[in-house]
């Protein structure tokens, strides 16, 4: 590199110095959990209505499936909430469909919706064939038309999670997803940070500030439209067992992706998915 390039990049330098100065960050939205019950001014908890995926729990708004911590003992500083799957057999739904577990799902649908930004949360979950927790965005109107940003989710295989993005042409089995496995003596039964950063023109997905997956505007068009210029929710759940666990784990019985081994640990009482905070923030220049 010569003296005329450095001299002619020096001023350049500063203006990108200058602008790097100039932005900041704002908290669009901050929910750690610190409330002896869930706050209903931010979330709204979901009641099982048709069920999707052949799933084999039903969402009920329970002190027994959603409650609050102190998060001392699991780690969490300021309080954290609980999702806990139980074993409830013949638990009969509002329209008449019965099963045999229960277990909770919150979300922030018309309370708190954004466009662009990072999302975070930190959370650790109970492992077991069949488990499967999720943290991701979803946008209003029919799926998958609305767009769907599955931030994390496990199946309950500990040494790794999954990203996925669900839109037109590209939804279900979608071809935009990604596994991500931990290094060894890690996995999803530890804390951890799962993120998007979500731009105009691309996702950019993390587990604890590291860089896992990418998908550019460009990528998803060879499949159909980009769903991700419009507001999305938050969605939180511990759903039990259906089509995506039981296409890895290949188990029938004693339920379709949920194993026996695992059903014990639900009717322990072991099965439950902590989350110690949920960040929404946007970097403002």
């Amino acid at each position: 590199m010569n003296l005329k390039y450095l001299l002619l990049s020096a001023p350049l330098l500063l203006a990108l110095q200058a602008f790097a100065q100039n932005k900041t960050t704002d908290t669009v939205f901050f929910e750690d959990f610190n409330k002896p019950t869930l706050n209903r001014s931010r979330w709204n908890v979901e009641v099982t209505g048709n069920t999707v995926n052949d799933e084999q729990q039903a969402y009920v708004d329970s002190a027994a499936t959603i409650y609050m911590i102190d998060g001392k003992a699991e780690g969490a500083e300021h309080g954290a909430l609980v999702l806990k799957a139980l074993y409830k057999p013949g638990f009969t739904s509002k329209e008449q469909r019965k099963y045999d577990f229960i277990s909770g799902r919150i979300n922030t649908r018309a309370k708190m919706e954004f466009t662009y930004g990072t999302a975070s949360c930190r959370m650790k979950m109970a492992a077991g064939a069949g488990l499967w927790p999720a943290f991701w965005l979803l946008g209003n109107g029919k799926w998958p038309n609305c767009g769907e940003i599955d931030v994390m989710e496990t199946v309950g295989d500990s040494s790794w999670v999954s990203h996925a993005l669900h839109g037109p042409g590209y939804f279900g089995d979608t071809p935009l997803a990604k596994r991500v496995f931990f290094p060894a003596g890690i996995d999803v039964t530890q804390w951890h940070v799962y993120s998007v950063d979500w731009l105009p023109e691309s996702l950019v997905f993390k587990v604890d500030g590291k860089i896992t997956y990418t998908v550019t505007k460009a990528m998803v068009e060879k499949y159909g439209r980009w769903a991700f210029d419009n507001k999305k929710f938050i969605i939180l759940n511990f759903a039990l067992g259906g089509g995506y666990p039981g296409g890895v784990n290949k188990v029938t019985k004693p339920y379709h992706g949920l194993s026996e081994n695992t059903v014990n640990k639900i009717k322990a009482g072991d099965a439950k998915t902590i989350v110690d905070w949920v960040l929404i923030t946007k970097t403002v220049i």
